[in-house]
């Protein structure tokens, strides 16, 4: 290959911009001309693709968010967008594309794949939730962000002796919520892949009640349930003081942590790789440390569930 391009889809995520800055610089430094796609598969079938240089990903690898942008594009997941996407990339000359992304960004690398056009799936998402990597670009950044901010409200639960639901992303994983919530000793987690009742929340929060505990903090994943409905429940049953913060978007946010810096240079630089010696239809990712690679469809089949040993030890330690 003389040419590769390299484009973020789906939601941002912290990381991002190293990993861009990586393939961008193992690409030079192999002697292949590099293509930024802005904007997604949207900017893809656009046409706003332009020429990178050493320059143009110098001083990135600190931010957040993805300075080729990112979109979402309802007209790629159709075979005719698809084939517009292609004629794009043939256009340009363009030999094969690095896609960064979650779930979605990886339908549409493997779809090019498909048409015979070589492609690397990056795992760039907060969720945690791209099956065959232990873990994926953005979510440590995310983690710490939710942490830091459980934190603040822990002081002003404990002036206070309130009990805070506090909401964070995921509405079909609850990796965020899992390690938040036992890395700062929630009294219980809620998250989508496990079933839950008011009653025994409820219970937990009165046994703490009645050994003298006067706060508490519940997390509760998106995919869950609100945050709101179920303050609203527990107050209605406790009579405690309660209060709800929904985190939102500040998750996505923020530079990036030396994690996952680290991780998306390796992931990144394994890309530009794996395109070299002409292998597409390939995703990367990180297990036990090591860097893999392994079909894109591999991550349609299965899904990378909660560590179950993780959810019982939040359980335990939160009596």
């Amino acid at each position: 290959m003389k040419k590769i391009g390299v484009l973020t889809s789906g939601g941002d995520a912290p990381g991002m911009n190293a990993a861009i800055r990586a393939v961008v610089r193992k690409a030079i430094y192999h002697g292949l001309e590099i293509y930024g796609v802005y904007g997604g598969y949207a900017g893809l079938l656009n046409g706003d693709i332009e020429k990178l240089d050493l320059g143009s990903v110098g001083d990135i690898i600190h931010k957040g968010g993805t300075v080729l942008y990112t979109a979402r594009c309802e007209e790629f997941k159709t075979r005719e967008g698809q084939e517009k996407g292609l004629a794009r990339l043939k256009e340009y000359g363009i030999e094969g594309l690095v896609v960064i992304g979650g779930d979605g960004s990886f339908r549409g690398a493997e779809a090019l794949t498909k048409l015979g056009f070589p492609c690397v799936g990056v795992p760039g998402t907060i969720d945690n939730d791209i099956a065959g990597t232990d873990f994926t670009i953005g979510f440590d950044t995310a983690l710490n962000t939710v942490i830091d901010a459980i934190d603040k409200i822990r002081d002003t639960a404990t002036s206070h002796e309130r009990t805070f639901i506090i909401e964070v992303m995921g509405r079909s994983a609850g990796h965020i919520a899992l390690w938040a919530g036992l890395a700062d000793g929630a009294e219980s987690i809620l998250i989508p892949e496990e079933p839950f009742s008011i009653e025994e929340v409820v219970e937990r929060l009165k046994q703490g009640n009645d050994r003298g505990k006067r706060h508490s903090i519940i997390i509760v994943a998106e995919g869950a349930g609100s945050a709101l409905e179920i303050g609203k429940k527990i107050k209605e049953a406790t009579n405690y003081d309660t209060r709800i913060s929904v985190l939102g978007h500040i998750q996505r946010g923020g530079s990036p942590t030396a994690c996952d810096r680290v991780l998306a240079s390796r992931l990144g630089a394994h890309a530009v790789d794996l395109l070299l010696h002409k292998k597409g239809g390939r995703a990367v990712g990180i297990v036990n440390n090591k860097i893999v690679d392994y079909d894109i469809a591999e991550v349609f089949k299965h899904e990378h569930t909660i560590d179950k040993d993780l959810f019982e030890l939040s359980k335990i330690l939160s009596i």
